[in-house]
């Protein structure tokens, strides 16, 4: 397709720049010389034609910057207006009693064929007009452009580091982001000079009322006392004549300013007006039918206009028939395509691997069976979705770093009801739930048995049955804890993912969290990484805290003490102890939150001192205990912690700064539930209570 070329005449002089004094000059004379009626028809004529193509221009505008040049037409037409006004209202004012036509024939066919040649008509007509065009269109359109400058300046920071981010990771080039650059520059130019353009408009509307009031007045005063007319004479004539020129200027400035509130208040697409409207007013079947069925019974009731209306919903309901059989006519298409296509694949020759075909696996993944899917459907109403997101917000305030995103995919290959928990491609957990029921759950203290499907709770492996929603408020009432299907699954997914919360903790993550540090202490992690310590050695610190249940939310602590000790060690067990020792005070307060008594599990006198002398004798490599005395600690350790947790007190086992580490990776798979702490951790203003001693010799 050939594009349009302008003709040579015009280019050379638009090239030489010329274009705007010669529209100056014109405008000048316009207000200044005296033009013939025949040369005023032809420039009202011009300033309707151009009205109508700015209109149609912001119709057919994608987006806004594709009409940059409109704060400059709003302006020109405005001016263009003026002067015609100025203009007409000298010919009124001079041929006017000469008769309707002295103004020119655009004015005349305005005062006559619009209005009837009635000037009452005449006056309440241009009013409707000026009042829509001032306080509707123009304000609104100026109102939008004010907003939109104003939004348009606060988003340009982001978008601009938008286009950095972009081009820093190779997604654009340079010229690509220089485009884009001065895209948003313009975008936030044309928005402020929308703003600025849209007060000429309203200015023109207020001179538009005035001239025309003055032209009447002005009119009666000449026409009387110069040419001796009746008032009644030259109230008709005058009046007459300055309301077809107001309506003459009113009807085009209304255009333009429907054009201005178009081009401000659409949202960029690519698509113009008209095809959003097609595609998104009338795509409906089912909202054209309702709309056809609501209008065609408004034409049943006696006394409405029966025709109009049942003629309407004819068309409309004629409108939603082909729509929805075209619409039918579609999904057989595509669903044949679909089919071919699988054929075709399935048949195809099969293409050489390349490095797409390496798949990464993902970091936390959720599987479930067809059964389960709507669970994680949101168009059913499912709410694990939504539980996921308060899981990984809830993770990232408790533990203090942000969990990597759960991948939810169906598994046909699961059975129906059963769901997986991933984490790295590899099942740490899974269990069955039922879309639909509760899951009862024994705490231990239930009044009496419940009808259903017994199972086990996921996560904590309680005694649990899966009842029907009818008996929930019966199992509340018998000491059951009761949740739906969903609340089932997230609670299992929570305590894995807390549960493998160390192993979560990549460099990613780590680098983020100094990332989010800096950005509100910059000095504390300049030069942390690598100058202090390389980055694997942090991770491995951070990994030995979140791996005994310490939260690492207190990150300033945490880089202040390795800081402090880094020039000493590297060895990560090393810096471990002393960020425990830094952090004491919250560890403390995370197992014990309330009261300033400590209630503990210590370790038998004649115990500590041997452990103490073997570590002395061989160091960590050379320490050991008999097996016999092994399982004494083991089962003593484990008959104490049963007891603290009975007791409703944590299980914590209190020892010696030199023995803390070892016990603690000793007892870890024995005993998970129990935390052990050193003298160094704990705060000088706590009190320590010993509810049981380990290594006690029966």
């Amino acid at each position: 397709m050939n594009s349009l070329k302008l003709p040579d005449w015009l280019s050379h002089i638009i090239g030489k720049g010329i274009a705007a004094p010669i529209l100056i000059i014109v405008l000048l004379a316009l207000m200044i010389l005296p033009l013939p009626a025949f040369m005023l028809d032809i420039f009202f004529s011009f300033n309707l034609a151009l009205s109508i193509i700015v209109l149609l221009t912001g119709l057919y505008t994608v987006k806004p910057l594709d009409f940059m040049a409109f704060p400059i037409v709003l302006l020109v037409s405005t001016l263009l207006r003026l002067a015609l006004n100025v203009a007409s209202a000298r010919i009124v004012l001079t041929e006017g009693h000469t008769g309707p036509d002295a103004a020119g024939k655009v004015i005349e066919a305005f005062g006559h064929f619009l209005i009837g040649g009635n000037y009452s008509v005449g006056i309440v007509v241009f009013v409707i007009l000026t009042i829509v065009n001032f306080v509707v269109v123009t304000k609104g359109a100026g109102r939008i452009a004010e907003v939109g400058a104003r939004f348009t300046l606060d988003a340009m920071p982001g978008k601009q580091m938008a286009i950095d981010a972009d081009l820093n990771a190779g997604l654009i080039g340079e010229q690509e982001a220089r485009e884009r650059r001065s895209e948003v520059s313009q975008e936030a130019e044309f928005y402020g000079a929308m703003d600025g353009a849209s007060k000429y408009v309203r200015g023109d509307a207020i001179a538009g009322i005035i001239i025309v009031v003055i032209n009447i007045v002005g009119g009666l005063i000449v026409g009387m006392v110069q040419h001796d007319l009746g008032f009644s004479e030259a109230i008709e004539i005058y009046t007459l004549l300055a309301i077809g020129d107001g309506l003459v200027a009113q009807i085009p400035s209304l255009m333009i300013s429907i054009a201005a509130g178009i081009v401000v208040s659409r949202v960029a697409s690519d698509q113009d007006i008209g095809q959003q409207l097609l595609n998104q007013l009338f795509s409906s079947p089912e909202v054209m039918s309702i709309t056809a069925t609501i209008i065609g019974g408004m034409g049943l009731i006696p006394g409405m206009p029966n025709l109009p209306f049942l003629s309407l919903a004819i068309m409309i309901g004629s409108g939603a028939y082909w729509m929805g059989k075209k619409e039918k006519l579609v999904v057989a298409a595509a669903t044949t395509a679909v089919s071919s296509t699988t054929q075709e694949a399935a048949h195809a020759e099969i293409k050489e691997a390349t490095w797409k075909d390496v798949t990464p696996v993902d970091m936390l993944g959720l599987e479930v069976g067809y059964r389960l899917i709507p669970l994680v459907d949101e168009r059913q109403n499912g709410e694990l979705l939504r539980r996921i997101k308060g899981i990984r917000k809830k993770f990232a305030q408790e533990i203090g770093f942000l969990a990597p995103p759960v991948h939810v995919r169906d598994n046909l290959e699961l059975k129906p009801l059963a769901y997986r928990i991933t984490m790295k491609g590899v099942d740490i957990g899974g269990g069955e739930a039922h879309v639909g029921q509760y899951l009862a759950i024994n705490p231990g203290m239930v009044s009496g048995p419940l009808p259903g499907t017994p199972t086990r709770d996921p996560a904590f492996g309680l005694s649990a049955v899966w009842i029907d929603p009818t008996l929930r408020e019966q199992a509340q009432t018998s000491g059951y804890t009761v949740v739906d299907a969903s609340t089932a699954v997230a609670t299992h997914l929570n305590h894995l993912v807390t549960l493998y919360a160390d192993e979560l903790l990549g460099r990613q993550e780590v680098q983020g969290l100094l990332d989010h540090l800096g950005s509100e202490s910059p000095k504390l992690v300049e030069d942390f990484i690598p100058k202090t310590i390389p980055l694997s050695v942090l991770q491995k610190v951070l990994r030995n805290l979140i791996s005994e249940g310490v939260h690492i939310r207190d990150m300033r602590t945490i880089i202040e003490t390795i800081t402090e000790y880094a020039p000493i060690t590297q060895d990560t067990n090393q810096l471990t102890a002393w960020v425990r020792i830094a952090l004491g005070r919250s560890i403390v307060q995370q197992l014990f939150p309330e009261g300033d008594e400590l209630s503990v599990i210590a370790l038998d006198p004649q115990l500590e001192r041997l452990m103490l002398n073997s570590l002395r004798t061989g160091g960590p490599a050379g320490f050991g205990i008999e097996p016999d005395l092994a399982d004494t600690v083991i089962r003593q350790a484990g008959e104490a912690a049963r007891k603290q947790e009975q007791s409703g007190l944590p299980a914590v086992l209190l020892v010696p700064q030199d023995l803390r580490m070892l016990l603690a990776r000793f007892l870890r798979r024995a005993i998970p539930q129990i935390k052990v702490l050193s003298h160094d951790e704990l705060p000088d203003s706590k009190t320590i209570k010993i509810n049981g001693l380990v290594g006690v010799q029966s």
